[in-house]
């Protein structure tokens, strides 16, 4: 039997394959490549370039490789971009994501599991945030999240697809084993931003907006390390093969920092100043969003490695140095 990756040559979702590799599973991966690598993920991986949304391919790669699990991770995840066009949003992450969930309905896959976002709570009134707290995006980039999980629900309910729902937070660091990390050019994640000014791939640094109600006016969020991260699925993908009920859990270490400790952690770790200039606040940026993960603990049994901001940093640094040889 297959696990099918989508978005597998990605950021998350190429950890995603190395770590089913290295576990000894059958993966397929399906990307476009919008933002992927053929080289993020092993040699021996079969890679098929597409949609999720195509359901001709999706149906055939279901039946031809046997898929018996779906990881989803293939989507749009830029909240300003998201802004600025919500109907692009909807469409790649919304609509494809309903054409998939109705290939692995069609198909018997007995394994679904999805990449959602904290962006489902918005600005939430408590933190830490738990699974059950209201939730109001501020962004079309998560209302389009939040409406594959309700279809992931309703098709649980109707068509008997046993899945796990895994809210992720901030996301940041690399492979320790150093074979893939994020990549792509222009990202907006504030580590990595941070890493490449460090290394002088970039002149300067914004923040954007220090005028929020936090310790030091700049937004806080809680970093999980991608490898820990990893892990929550491998043991979500357990769970739902040993029977488990379909779940909803957040994956974050419940401890936030702020952009500004960000900063001074890349500076301490890189050894070095960089510029950073302070500019208006984005649209969409709540002001402090952090994981209550208990559930997570508990009902899969995950249990973080890497909850460390400095190994975090100190494995973006030496990822984003081995990118710079393979683009030279």
């Amino acid at each position: 039997m297959t696990v099918l990756v989508t978005g597998g040559a990605g950021y998350i979702g190429s950890h995603m394959v190395h770590a089913l590799h290295d576990a000894g599973e059958r993966v397929v991966v399906l990307d476009n490549l919008s933002t992927g690598f053929r080289w993020a993920i092993p040699d021996t991986v079969r890679l098929m370039v597409g949609e999720t949304g195509d359901q001709e391919l999706v149906t055939k790669l279901i039946a031809q490789h046997e898929v018996e699990a779906i990881i989803h991770f293939a989507a749009s995840i830029v909240v300003p971009d998201s802004v600025a066009d919500p109907l692009g949003y909807y469409k790649n992450n919304t609509v494809n994501s309903r054409a998939l969930i109705a290939c692995a309905v069609e198909g018997g896959v007995k394994a679904f599991v999805f990449s959602s976002t904290a962006a489902v709570y918005g600005n939430p009134a408590q933190v830490p945030v738990a699974e059950d707290a209201t939730l109001a995006p501020m962004s079309p980039y998560g209302s389009s999240k939040l409406m594959t999980e309700i279809m992931l629900r309703d098709a649980g309910l109707a068509h008997g697809l046993p899945h796990v729902i895994l809210r992720y937070f901030n996301v940041a660091g690399a492979d320790p084993k150093g074979r893939t990390g994020q990549s792509t050019k222009g990202a907006t994640h504030l580590i990595k931003v941070a890493v490449e000014t460090a290394l002088g791939k970039r002149k300067s640094m914004s923040v954007f907006g220090t005028d929020y109600p936090t310790p030091d006016g700049t937004c806080v969020r809680d970093y999980i390390h991608v490898a820990d991260l990893i892990a929550a699925h491998l043991d979500a993908l357990k769970y739902l093969r040993a029977g488990g009920a379909s779940a909803t859990m957040n994956c974050g270490y419940g401890r936030g920092f702020s952009v500004l400790e960000v900063i001074e952690a890349v500076k301490r770790v890189a050894n070095t100043d960089f510029p950073v200039e302070i500019a208006e606040r984005r649209p969409g940026d709540p002001a402090t969003i952090v994981a209550q993960s208990d559930k997570a603990r508990a009902l899969i049994g995950w249990t973080p490695q890497y909850n460390d901001l400095d190994v975090i940093v100190a494995h973006a640094l030496a990822w984003e140095r081995e990118l710079g040889r393979r683009q030279n």
